[in-house]
């Protein structure tokens, strides 16, 4: 589904990622892990092409390599973004609307099956959504992200911030995502959970892959886990 090869991220003058190289393929849940600073939100911002990047993007054997924003989510990358950056002054509903901006037709009946999966978002659905929970806007974002029916998403950081019981429920959709056969990259720093869910995992640090494997047999190797997330 998806295909990095030598990716070279910079902010500025500063490389961030240094020449890495994943697949995600079609239907699987793949993380990238890592400390902060390792170059994870970097990577994500590459491949949506917020961020300048060299090297190489494919999205079904598609070179999307120098494509815009626009041109990439219509080819069906969403994402839900670190710290979630739900539209504060908009209700749950126009956030929405507004993830579903592409969409031909069917929108109302994408947003209500949404709706059905996350009833307190039906609940709050015209409330402004800086007025949610961190729990219910991190929903939100994921739900936004899944409006316009994406072939992969991106998921940032999806518990940051968030309060444990939280975090498990979320951990939890994103599981019943995955087996419904939503293609998943994965953003994570709580590397024990992110593994729980992934067919494989690529450890950044530095700005580059130090490790990568299936989880069994990362999360076996306690001190490279230690140093990574410092969550062996």
């Amino acid at each position: 589904m998806l295909q990095v090869e030598d990716l070279r991220v910079f902010h500025g003058p500063i490389e961030a990622v240094h020449g890495i190289s994943f697949s995600v393929g079609q239907g699987q849940c793949v993380s990238l892990l890592g400390p902060n600073g390792a170059g994870k939100t970097s990577t994500i911002s590459a491949i949506t092409g917020v961020a300048r990047s060299t090297g190489r993007i494919t999205l079904s054997g598609e070179d999307i390599t120098s494509m815009p924003v626009e041109s990439r989510i219509r080819r069906g990358i969403a994402v839900s973004p670190e710290g979630r950056r739900v539209f504060a002054n908009l209700s749950v509903k126009e956030n929405l609307r507004l993830g579903g901006a592409y969409l031909q037709d069917g929108l109302a009946a994408r947003i209500d099956e949404w709706f059905g999966t996350f009833p307190i978002l039906r609940e709050r659905r015209d409330q402004p959504a800086g007025t949610l929970s961190g729990g219910e806007q991190q929903m939100l974002a994921i739900a936004r992200a899944l409006v316009a029916k994406p072939r992969i998403l991106l998921l940032d950081e999806p518990s940051l911030g968030l309060a444990p019981k939280i975090v498990t429920q979320i951990f939890a959709m994103i599981q019943k995502l995955n087996e419904q056969g939503m293609t998943t990259l994965l953003v994570e720093q709580n590397a024990a959970k992110a593994l729980r869910l992934s067919s494989y995992a690529f450890l950044l640090n530095s700005g580059r892959v130090v490790a990568d494997g299936t989880p069994e047999t990362l999360g076996g190797n306690d001190a490279l886990m230690a140093e990574l997330t410092g969550l062996a």
